[in-house]
């Protein structure tokens, strides 16, 4: 089971006392699920996924933006259109932007071996496959492992557990692939033609991803935003973490999209929630989602130059009450809150200035000092309790944290703080924060539950670039255990004329591209393609595809010193 949007057949009527009313509503929206024209002539299948996927139909066949998660949801929305609106080639996939949401079920619409053929173009942004794949592998264990937090992976479905995620339902857990763009598109203002289709083409870099788009279809009079403009506050910095995103350029091109295409668009859609239609509420749509990162954006920066810290800022901020009331802004997948801090961390850092707060104890160091402070484990836990009854539950939740640090078996901490942070899940308006407070809880009330998926597919591996495949390596090297060693080895790839030169030193794997030279190398190892040295990275010198000259055990020791990530470390104990 890779979907099940039944598992979501509780949301109706009035909110419980255990969820938000404001994201109870916003649950009820996203879960609905069907094929939904946007115009005549373009489709949606929403509720398959977290992301939707959009049909635009040309003279002889469709063309597919944004094939979801997952193969096998993307072959079921496909399908669903066309049992409604024909038996219609796909002719060409677009890619809005460099998120797995947005391109990982392409093999469910089509084939490499169409596209190969020419019968199928794929578009992207430039830059799409370095961001996709980097984004990925480089921090994708631990991006994963929080994930399933941020999402809720692992918690039951119900009034009590995961109700959504402001931007959907949940990420689909099928099967990952990435087909390489065969068209980049790399200016705004570029056109282009398919089957029939005029598409103008605005870029959008940096945004809600390093490599984003929007575009515009003049015979549909509609403009697709990628997911700059969504029903709902976006993230910044996402819980389970990424580049810190840039509101104010953000920002810079939602004006831009206004100024180029509103006056030419009846309806406005996305790769997440419903359109918009009509030019004058288009306007408002976009305006308001414009001002909405602006302000953000503008105002922390007017109060960090008063000297106020990410955390101060984000407790007194309050947005303008156009904002404050348009149900498009709310927080329900990023918040104002953690938005905030992340503006500050794009330009300030994690310092906020304070000396006293340069060089804290970590926390598994600092929470045994502050419980031996106040008097000990049992002590802190009566605390926790008197603030829980009071219902200052952010106070109760930063004891128990210390109590759980200091003696993670301490089990009237671990109920109590679980206890604690289901109260602040059934309070909050913001998915991801709900999702996150209960998965903590079903942590330290059940045991770690694991990581959900691993996105770093074969498919996705194998787009890997040599250059990157060794960025990962590097990351990878346990550095104390390499300290010692001082090798060199020659990579030479059989499929292409690309020779490079690693060392390893002082704990530094550098590559550099160069002639194999058996003369100064310790090793020479000739490999099949990309993938086959994944499989060398990870000790299979056996299988076919490898060749080794000159002294092996210097692979080997190389080898040696690579950790594997872990996918499911502790995240609420020590």
């Amino acid at each position: 089971m890779v979907w099940d949007n039944d598992a979501y057949s509780f949301l109706g009527g009035d909110a419980p006392t255990s969820v938000h009313p404001s994201l109870w509503r916003q649950s009820r929206l996203t879960v609905k699920q069907g094929l939904y024209e946007v115009v005549p002539g373009i489709y949606q299948v929403r509720g398959l996924d977290i992301s939707n996927i959009s049909f635009v139909e040309g003279g002889t066949g469709i063309i597919v933006i944004d094939p979801l998660v997952s193969t096998e949801v993307a072959a079921a929305a496909l399908a669903l259109y066309r049992a409604h609106r024909g038996d219609r080639p796909v002719v060409a996939v677009i890619y809005t932007h460099s998120h797995v949401d947005h391109f990982g079920g392409v093999l469910g619409v089509t084939s490499q071996a169409d596209v190969d053929a020419g019968r199928v173009t794929v578009l992207a942004p430039e830059g799409f496959t370095r961001h996709a794949v980097q984004e990925n592998v480089y921090a994708g264990p631990a991006m994963a492992r929080r994930a399933t937090y941020m999402y809720g992976a692992m918690l039951a479905r119900g009034p009590q557990g995961q109700v959504g995620c402001g931007l959907g339902q949940a990420p689909s857990t099928g099967e990952v692939a990435l087909i390489v763009p065969t068209v980049d598109i790399h200016a705004t203002g570029e056109s282009h033609t398919i089957d029939g289709v005029d598409i103008e083409f605005q870029m959008a870099p940096g945004t809600e991803a390093p490599a984003e788009m929007h575009f515009y279809f003049p015979q549909f009079r509609a403009l697709c935003m990628a997911e700059n403009a969504t029903h709902n506050l976006h993230n910044l910095l996402t819980l389970r973490g990424a580049l810190v995103r840039d509101p104010h350029v953000w920002s810079g091109y939602l004006t831009e999209a206004i100024d180029m295409f509103a006056d030419r668009a009846d309806v406005v859609f996305a790769s997440h929630h419903w359109p918009t239609w009509g030019h004058d509420r288009i306007v408002e749509f976009l305006s308001l989602q414009r001002d909405l990162y602006a302000y953000l954006h503008d105002q922390t920066l007017r109060l960090l130059n008063q000297g106020y810290t990410g955390a101060e800022i984000a407790e007194t901020f309050e947005m303008p009450p156009a904002l404050e009331k348009a149900w498009h802004a709310r927080g329900y997948y990023g918040s104002v809150s953690h938005n905030v801090k992340a503006i500050y961390q794009r330009y300030m850092g994690w310092f906020d200035g304070n000396p006293g707060r340069l060089w804290p104890h970590p926390p598994e160091a600092l929470a045994s000092r502050y419980v031996d402070a106040m008097g000990g484990v049992d002590r802190v836990v009566g605390l926790a309790r008197q603030a829980f009854d009071s219902g200052d539950f952010r106070w109760a939740a930063t004891l128990l944290d210390h109590a759980v640090f200091t003696d993670s078996t301490h089990a009237g901490a671990r109920e109590l703080y679980a206890d604690t942070l289901a109260q602040l899940a059934y309070g909050a308006e913001n998915a991801t924060w709900r999702n996150f407070f209960l998965s903590g809880a079903a942590e330290l009330r059940d045991g770690n539950f694991g990581t959900a998926t691993q996105i770093t597919s074969q498919s996705l591996l194998s787009q890997l670039t040599p250059e990157q495949i060794f960025d990962s390596l590097a990351i990878s090297v346990n550095g104390p255990r390499a300290w010692d060693l001082d090798l060199a080895v020659d990579i030479v790839f059989q499929d292409s004329d690309a020779n490079y030169r690693l060392t390893l030193r002082n704990g530094v794997l550098v590559h550099r591209r160069a002639p194999a030279d058996p003369s100064t190398a310790d090793a020479t190892v000739r490999l099949a393609t990309n993938i086959r040295l994944l499989a060398a990275a990870a000790g299979d010198f056996t299988s076919p595809g490898l060749e080794v000259s000159g002294d092996q055990a210097a692979l080997q020791a190389l080898v040696g010193v690579l950790d594997q990530p872990d996918p499911a470390f502790d995240i609420v104990t020590p």
